[in-house]
């Protein structure tokens, strides 16, 4: 017995899709194109960008399920905490939706 899927159910689980709508996100788009020749840390893009750090956070989780993003290396502060540096796996990103389905091209970030 096979199990039939609803469509809100395949995007669930449709990877283009999930990446499509957090680069259709403002936000996201700037913190992952703000990356992409100099790793960041959540401090610093919350402030270039002024973006509150909760969702700065937020973002970076995303985007880092996603694998767009990696860490680049952990820092540590002059208090002792740890803390990441994240840097663009992408360096630029195609949607075309000509198709009934949209495509993605993305071009790695080398």
């Amino acid at each position: 017995m096979s199990r039939r899927f609803t469509l809100p159910q395949l995007k669930k689980y449709d990877v283009t899709q999930k990446v499509i709508e957090t680069l259709a996100d403002s936000e996201s788009r700037a913190i992952l194109f703000s990356m992409i020749k100099q790793g960041k840390t959540a401090a610093e893009l919350s402030d270039k960008l002024k973006i509150p750090l909760s969702s700065v956070y937020k973002k970076l989780a995303d985007l880092e399920e996603l694998t767009l993003i990696e860490i680049e290396k952990w820092m540590l502060s002059d208090k002792g905490r740890k803390y990441k540096v994240y840097k663009s796996r992408v360096k630029t990103a195609d949607i075309s939706i000509k198709k009934p389905e949209p495509s993605l091209i993305l071009v790695p970030n080398v």
